[in-house]
């Protein structure tokens, strides 16, 4: 591992929230301090050049203890508000208890100044906006405490729209749309300037919001189909309407979306993700793929580990062939254009 590989990385997705709610009430000095345990805390996350990312806050189906290996399951757990709010106060107590070392970031401004002074730079965000009703009145008031990124479904149906179920061999095409619902609350997330992310979407919502939305299409954890034909990767038809856009794709480290076997093997060389990053930089263009690593969330490549192991990542990138630029372009600056672009600041 070489100095240079310690380039800031700003991530597209982590489970850090879930985690942590569930560790009980010691989890804001563990995730402060350093443990032995998942992927994220604010001392690794100094070694690898974990910069920051949209901290996500998902709620569980009551039957679920892990979000992977799932098909249609149960809907989110009835007090999915005081979940989110339970969740979004970890957020906050943490950077609240920092010192100024974690900063909940509410502008592209914020995050390009807590990158340059060092800061974890976190982004509040929702997957599954069980804690939204159709009324909408949760989503103006969360989007006042700082919400400013959400997945309208994770893999499970909603009042807004059906989520992908986790298919091997399968393409994204497997239920309906939005529903009127739905496209209210894409409007909604437009005016307010709300970053929607088309992961978990399956293809009839995804194009429902393509023809909807007014802002970039964002997929924040997700991969190429062509490479691994699970139903949660994008297909090409996809990708160029995400490049088309001007929007991201934030590539999963998660091996059930890398591996072109779906077997979830954490034994899985760094090189396959490389190829995802590479394949999808080919077809749409390099500033419009960053990564969406799901830590905390899914099974990673051994190789990598844990967010200090992101500089494994970077000389990985830097072997098959990028240089520098475009690998600051994967590792934060694609991110912070695209939500500078749809947040008007």
């Amino acid at each position: 591992m070489t100095q240079s590989s310690f380039v800031p990385v700003f991530d597209g997705h982590n489970d850090v929230l879930l985690r942590l709610r569930r560790g009980g009430s010691n989890s804001v000095n563990a995730f402060l301090q350093g443990e032995d345990a998942g992927h994220i805390d604010l001392p690794r996350a100094r070694r690898g050049g974990l910069a920051g990312g949209l901290c996500a806050i998902f709620v569980p189906s009551p039957d679920l203890p892990r979000a992977e290996n799932v098909d249609f399951v149960t809907p989110a757990q009835p007090d999915a508000l005081n979940e989110t709010l339970a969740m979004a106060r970890l957020l906050f107590e943490i950077e609240a208890r920092s010192d100024g070392a974690v900063k909940v970031c509410r502008s592209a401004a914020d995050i390009r100044s807590s990158i340059a002074e060092g800061r974890f730079a976190s982004v509040f965000h929702i997957e599954g906006v069980e804690a939204i009703g159709a009324d909408l009145d949760a989503l103006y008031v969360l989007h006042q405490a700082g919400l400013r990124s959400l997945g309208p479904v994770w893999s499970r149906s909603n009042v807004f729209a059906h989520g992908v179920p986790f298919r091997f061999n399968s393409t994204p095409d497997i239920g309906a749309g939005l529903t009127d619902a739905g496209k209210d609350l894409i409007r909604a997330c437009n005016e307010l300037r709300i970053m929607i992310d088309l992961s978990h979407m399956n293809e009839k919502g995804f194009w429902d919001i393509a023809k909807l939305s007014n802002a970039p299409l964002v997929a924040s954890h997700s991969n190429a189909h062509t490479l691994c034909p699970h139903s949660r990767n994008l297909t090409d038809k996809q990708l160029d309407a995400i490049g088309e856009s001007n929007g991201l794709v934030g590539i999963n480290f998660g091996v059930l979306f890398l591996r072109d076997d779906g077997v979830k093997n954490a034994d899985t060389p760094l090189d396959v993700l490389v190829r995802h990053v590479a394949y999808i930089a080919e077809r749409i263009g390099i500033d419009h793929v960053a990564l969406g690593s799901d830590f905390d969330g899914t099974t990673i490549p051994q190789a990598l580990g844990d967010a200090a192991g992101l500089p494994k990542l970077i000389d990985a990138l830097r072997a098959h062939g990028f240089d520098d630029q475009a690998i600051a372009k994967i590792a934060h600056e694609n991110w912070v254009r695209v939500l500078e672009q749809t947040w008007g600041g």
